[in-house]
């Protein structure tokens, strides 16, 4: 990113001080995240299933689709589904559910299908300490019933912690 850039024309901009430096340089840049054998899927609807940027990782939306796209038929089985799902693309980019700051949730009908999430989440999320979690109401989620997005910070390779995969 230059001054020079077209689409900066006329704009001031100030990168901050740890973005300058050159070693820096891969924070400015996002890499698509893959898991294996899902490729098509997301080529027909032109979109990554996710992308790293820096030391974070933010997942698309999740649903409970099958291999073939298709919707699983039963609530509870489309939401592990798409845990399932979330977790392919966390370990395509090196992370975990330990790894996850951000949960997004979007339910077509939360009332009814509240409890069957948190259910399933405790399973899969586990304990303390949580990531942050907004669920939201929606009237349309292209014929599913649940939709999971996530931000996740990737784990240093050089981290004195304990790898949690």
């Amino acid at each position: 990113m230059t001054a020079s850039d077209p689409w900066l024309h006329g704009a001031v901009v100030q990168l901050h001080p740890s973005c300058q430096n050159k070693k820096e340089k891969h924070m400015l840049t996002r890499d698509a995240i893959y898991p294996a054998n899902r490729h098509a899927l997301y080529d027909i609807h032109r979109y990554s299933p996710a992308t790293r940027s820096g030391d974070l990782l933010f997942v698309s939306g999740q649903v409970g689709s099958r291999e073939d796209g298709s919707p699983e038929p039963l609530f509870e089985d489309q939401v592990r589904r798409a845990f399932a799902n979330l977790r392919e693309v966390l370990a395509a980019g090196g992370c975990s559910f330990d790894d996850v700051v951000d949960v997004t949730t979007f339910h077509t009908n939360a009332d009814e299908q509240i409890e069957t999430v948190l259910a399933v989440r405790a399973e899969e999320i586990g304990g303390p300490p949580y990531p942050n979690w907004t669920a939201v109401g929606v009237n349309w989620l292209a014929g599913f019933d649940f939709e999971i997005k996530v931000v996740a910070r990737i784990p240093s390779k050089t981290s004195n912690q304990p790898d949690k995969r």
